[in-house]
């Protein structure tokens, strides 16, 4: 077997059996398609790696100046990679004894509640009703902590009233990471965003493709929109206000999830709402409100300091 059929068939294993989602597998096979240009480089067969070649494709990594996350999330590919060939097809594991370095976790940059303002405002122009989508997008990014992959794969059908207590809550099914489900409620000023979207500009969009699409979210030509024009809505509003390169759609995420901490919600329900598999995951974001209060108290306690 030769590494591209061996690369094809463990990626086809991440997605069957293993159900992880189509960026963590694309992600996977750009990993081990650097180990295998290393491996053409050196004319070696996927049999032929043992542990001194391994540490050659470290050493490799590392001299082309790659961040050091970047240079392990490539040795991680490759221990799943050669554990997978271990079990399926007995090749013995070259990477047993690499050595796992020890990231430096490094903590989100939450955006504060003016800068996510601005950025909202500055995603709409009176002069194109269009960018009411635009708008409508941005909201939804802070006001449900969904991943942009999760947002333009949203279906009218995703969103639902529900009854709790007497009162009409308005919420909204994303579908994240593995295809595991979550309901996460709407925000007021999300709702009405959204359904200004939904009023005066998406039936207009409709009409140039296919007026029945089940897409929440659609672009100019009335398809789908993309991952790719999610992102360009985000770097757009973020030149408008001045912020140009120090926004992603991801930075909404972490600004909602901290927001919510600071506003005193339970950290089990921000998992919940962030669809996080383990609290573990969302404990990097107390340490962000922890950071806040030692800040706080280091400038305002009378014996905090020297």
């Amino acid at each position: 077997m030769d590494f591209q059929e061996a690369a094809s068939h463990f990626l086809a294993y991440l997605r069957v059996e293993r159900g992880l989602a189509t960026n963590s597998i694309n992600a996977y096979g750009r990993d081990l398609a650097v180990f295998g240009q290393f491996l053409d480089e050196k004319n070696l067969t996927i049999t032929d790696v043992q542990e001194s070649v391994v540490t050659d494709f470290q050493n490799c990594l590392r001299n082309k100046n790659l961040a050091s996350s970047t240079v392990q999330r490539n040795l991680s590919a490759l221990r799943s990679f050669y554990a997978y060939l271990g079990q399926e097809n007995g090749i013995a594991n070259p990477t047993t004894d690499l050595e796992k370095g020890k990231l430096v976790r490094k903590l989100p940059k939450a955006l504060s509640i003016a800068e996510v303002i601005s950025l909202i405002d500055g995603a709409f122009h009176e002069s194109k009703p269009i960018t009411l989508r635009d708008r409508a997008l941005i909201e939804l990014l802070y006001g449900t902590g969904a991943r942009i992959s999760e947002i333009v794969a949203l279906d009218l059908s995703d969103i639902h009233v529900v009854h709790s207590d007497g009162d009409l809550i308005e919420t909204i099914k994303l579908r994240g990471k593995g295809s595991k489900e979550r309901i996460v409620p709407l925000g007021s000023f999300a709702r009405k965003s959204l359904q200004e979207y939904i009023v005066r500009i998406r039936p207009d969009l409709a009409l140039k493709s296919h007026p029945t699409s089940p897409a929440l979210f659609l672009n100019n030509r009335g398809t789908r929109l993309s991952r790719q024009s999610g992102w360009q809505f985000v770097a757009d509003s973020a030149r408008a206000v001045g912020l140009e390169g120090k926004v992603s759609p991801h930075v909404f995420r972490h600004s909602y999830a901290t927001h919510l901490l600071d506003g005193g919600a339970d950290i089990r329900v921000v998992q919940e709402l962030l669809g996080h598999a383990s609290v573990t995951t969302t404990q990097i974001y107390t340490l962000i409100t922890i950071d806040k209060v030692r800040e706080s108290y280091s400038s305002a306690h009378p014996r905090a300091r020297d």
